[in-house]
């Protein structure tokens, strides 16, 4: 039987407590209706296809960059009710929904307050690295710093799996671009209930690519943008593993192997 103890640990610095960050929904008083508006929005099912993606085993070490309210580490322990899952987002509000939900549960959880340009764990000492629709919002020299972070926690073999918005530079990528409802790939792959974190709302954002082009978040990520922000911090296989064209714009499933 799994210890469901959760717990909420706070790695920032003095100086970090002064950080600003973007909360989910783009305001405070908005975090309640979060999980609301995903289930509405049809993107919790975009998690599942995650962590069935990461192909995670028992006993291994998972930090979720951006958890919000869980719900992406949640799906993990779905998949993998096995995995050891460490939760990371600068939200206190959306952590302590976390750790309610986690509760309600009964499984084991630990939240970190923090942030993605410092990961809280020693070099080598994961074996998955996740995160689904936070990346869009971390500044440029903190996205970069994420990287290089990344490939440091993980162990050689070690996996980073993202899910935002995003595309290849053209290729499509290994399974080739699918609608929003298509099935999911990689062991254990189903559909049902996803989730998704507290990563705050995509300003501006409506139908289609060119709502993503559009937003100088979101923009970043077109044409390969993660798989060079990964390719750059020293990962040698980052590639797209998936792409769905959901509502909200395209999105892509990137993968990325520490050697």
């Amino acid at each position: 039987m799994n210890d469901s103890t959760v717990r909420i640990l706070d790695h920032r610095t003095p100086e970090e407590r002064e950080r600003e960050f973007l909360p989910g929904m783009g305001r405070p008083w908005l975090l309640p209706l979060y999980d609301a508006f995903t289930r509405f929005s049809r993107v919790r099912p975009l998690h599942d296809r995650a962590a069935a993606l990461a192909d995670i085993a028992p006993g291994e070490s998972v930090l979720d960059l951006g958890c919000g309210t869980a719900n992406l580490s949640l799906a993990v322990l779905r998949a993998q009710p096995a995995a050891r899952v460490t939760g990371l987002d600068p939200d206190a509000a959306a952590l302590r929904i976390a750790a309610r939900k986690a509760a309600r549960r009964r499984v084991p959880l630990t939240l970190v307050q923090g942030f993605a340009d410092r990961l809280p764990v020693d070099d080598g000492s994961l074996d998955h690295v996740v995160s689904a629709l936070a990346l869009h919002h971390v500044p440029d020299e903190a996205r970069v710093r994420f990287a290089h972070e990344a490939f440091r926690a993980l162990r050689p073999g070690g996996r980073v799996t993202i899910v935002d918005f995003g595309s290849a530079d053209g290729s499509g990528g290994e399974h080739g671009h699918e609608h929003e409802h298509g099935r999911g790939h990689g062991r254990g792959a189903r559909r049902g209930p996803g989730s998704t974190g507290a990563y705050g709302r995509v300003r501006g954002h409506g139908r289609g690519h060119a709502a993503v082009a559009d937003n100088p978040h979101t923009a970043r990520n077109l044409e390969g943008g993660l798989l060079r922000l990964l390719a750059d911090a020293g990962f040698a296989d980052a590639r797209e593993v998936a792409h769905v064209e959901h509502r909200y714009g395209p999105i892509t499933f990137v993968q990325a192997t520490r050697r």
